[in-house]
């Protein structure tokens, strides 16, 4: 059970707030943006991200464009309550791959004060809800779609197109397997067969 945070004028208020977009969108570069001004002002921030994703850094969080900060990997949602006790700020990069429960432990800690920053693919390599990210968008009281460029004919994009032949849902990869598509070329795609 959460206790509720209080500060000098009486409990302070938690809320959730969704960054989500397409694979190259900037979402974890805005993700890192809004924890560093949160440190900057001296509030009490943790940043968790789940133990699979491990491309670029085993604890770090770390951006397309090489920005990184701090954070702990963690092999469920559950383990958030555990180690967010006096905590103001709590940042979760790549939603996607956590468990169903996260919806419901994000908001046990926004309503016990916390402000939460989820980043992650609001849709998989096909173009459908992903994950418990759709949950997590209703309830949140914020919610920011990132867009990508469009890897084929520059217009804004919204999809993560998978270039590999692969089926399963998740595929951790980089530009070699994946690239932005607006919906025009994400279909046009999605009906020709993937290089195996």
């Amino acid at each position: 059970m959460f206790l509720e945070h209080t500060g000098p004028r009486g409990p302070r208020k938690g809320w959730i707030e969704v960054i989500c977009g397409s694979m190259f969108s900037g979402k974890t570069e805005e993700l890192i943006r809004r924890l560093r001004r949160a440190e900057f002002a001296r509030q009490k921030v943790e940043i968790f991200k789940p133990g699979v994703d491990k491309r670029y850094h085993d604890n770090d969080v770390v951006s397309h464009e090489g920005t990184s900060i701090r954070s702990t990997p963690v092999p469920g949602s559950s383990h958030l309550l555990l180690l967010t006790n006096a905590i103001e700020v709590v940042g979760i990069d790549e939603a996607q791959f956590f468990d169903s429960g996260l919806p419901a432990v994000c908001e046990q800690m926004a309503n016990s004060g916390i402000r939460v920053i989820i980043a992650g693919l609001d849709m998989d390599f096909q173009g459908r809800p992903f994950g418990p990210m759709p949950a997590l968008m209703s309830m949140a009281e914020y919610v920011t779609k990132v867009h990508a460029i469009c890897m084929r004919c520059g217009d804004l994009a919204q999809y993560s197109h998978r270039t590999t032949a692969s089926q399963d849902l998740v595929v951790l990869g980089e530009t070699d397997s994946y690239e932005p598509l607006c919906r025009n070329c994400f279909m046009t795609a999605r009906s020709k067969p993937a290089a195996p």
